[in-house]
C-alpha cells in the first residue's frame, strides 16, 4: 500500500498525540510506503514557522523524523483538480506521481473529491479502519 499524507496530517501527527498520530504510527507499523514531495515539505516548514513558533526551534528534528518514515517523490504531473483551493493540488500531484493508493487528509476540499485517478482520499480515522481490516 502506498499513501500520501497531507500537510495537515503531517503537522498533527508530528506535534500532538491524537488521531493523526495514531494513524501515522499504524502506517509505519504495517510497513505502508509513505510519500511526500518537496512542495509538501516546504508547506510543512512554512506552517511550523508561521503558526507554531514555540516549536520552530525543533524544525530540523521534525523534518528529520518525517524523512525517517517517508520517501520524497518528485511530482511528474501538474494538475488543476482542486478548484476551491488550488494549493491542495500539490497533494494530488504527489499521490499520482508516487502511484499512491490513498491520500490521508483532514482537508475538506480534498475530502469532497473522494477519489482521483484511482487514489482514494480519506481521513486518518478512516485510514485506521481500512488498515485494521487488512
Amino acid at each position: 500500500m502506498r499513501v500520501v499524507l497531507d500537510t495537515n496530517v503531517l503537522v498533527s501527527s508530528t506535534l500532538w498525540v491524537g488521531s493523526a498520530n495514531k494513524t501515522l504510527l499504524l502506517l509505519i507499523e504495517t510497513n505502508v510506503k509513505i510519500f511526500v514531495s518537496k512542495k509538501i515539505l516546504d508547506e510543512f516548514e512554512r506552517i511550523i514557522l508561521r503558526d507554531f513558533p514555540e516549536v520552530s526551534g525543533r524544525l530540523p528534528e521534525l523534518m528529520e523524523n518525517i524523512m525517517a518514515f517517508s520517501t520524497i517523490t518528485e511530482s511528474s504531473v501538474s494538475l488543476d483538480v482542486v478548484k476551491a483551493d488550488p494549493e491542495d493540488n500539490k497533494i494530488i500531484e504527489c499521490a499520482v506521481s508516487s502511484m499512491a493508493d490513498f491520500i490521508v487528509t483532514y482537508d475538506k476540499h480534498l475530502l469532497k473529491i473522494k477519489e482521483y485517478d484511482g487514489v482514494r482520499i480519506v481521513t486518518p480515522e478512516h485510514m485506521r479502519v481500512l488498515l485494521s481490516a487488512v
